[in-house]
C-alpha cells in the first residue's frame, strides 16, 4: 500500500513513522546481467554461475549497487509525495551492505521517515530503507535515502 502525502505538513507530520513495506521483488540472473552489461560491472561472482557454484556462496550473487538501485522503486511503491512538482534524489548519508542477496533470492523493502527538512523550493526527507532478503536474520542492505521533494 502507498502511503501518498497531499501536502508538506502531512509528511512532516509522518517524520519517525514507518510508512509499510514494498512488494516482494526475485533477484533472477537476468536482472543481474542487465545490471552487469548497464554498469560493466562484469565480476565473475554475479555474472558465471558454473564458476560462482565454486566459489564462497555457491552461486551468483546481485551487485550491492544493483540492491541500491531497486531504493528507487522500492521507495516509490511505498511512498508518493502528490505535493511536490517534482521529486529528485539528493544523495545518501550511510549505506552497508550487510548480506549477500544469491540468485533467486526474493527482497522486499520497509521505509521509515527520519527527517523532513525546509530547503529552497520545497522540503529534503531523509528514508531509512531496509533491505530485507526472505528468510535471512538480518537485513541485506540498510540505507538512509535522501530526496528533495519541490514544489
Amino acid at each position: 500500500m502507498t502511503t501518498d502525502f497531499a501536502d508538506f505538513d502531512a509528511l512532516r507530520a509522518a517524520v519517525g513513522t514507518e510508512l509499510g513495506a514494498s512488494d516482494w521483488i526475485t533477484i533472477d540472473q537476468e536482472r543481474i546481467d542487465r545490471f552487469a552489461e548497464a554498469t560493466g560491472d562484469d565480476q565473475w561472482i554475479h555474472v558465471d554461475p558454473e564458476r560462482a557454484a565454486a566459489g564462497p556462496y555457491g552461486q551468483t550473487i546481485a551487485h550491492g549497487f544493483l540492491t541500491l538501485s531497486l531504493l528507487v522503486p522500492i521507495t516509490r511503491q511505498v511512498m508518493t509525495v502528490s505535493a511536490a512538482r517534482m521529486a529528485i534524489n539528493y544523495g545518501l548519508d550511510r549505506v552497508r551492505f550487510l548480506a549477500p542477496i544469491p540468485v533467486g533470492g526474493r527482497i522486499r523493502g520497509t521505509v521509515t521517515l527520519t527527517s523532513v527538512t525546509d530547503v529552497p523550493g520545497g522540503v529534503q526527507a531523509l528514508r531509512h530503507v531496509a533491505i530485507e532478503l526472505e528468510g535471512a536474520e538480518r537485513p541485506a542492505c540498510v540505507a538512509d535515502a535522501i530526496a528533495r521533494y519541490l514544489r
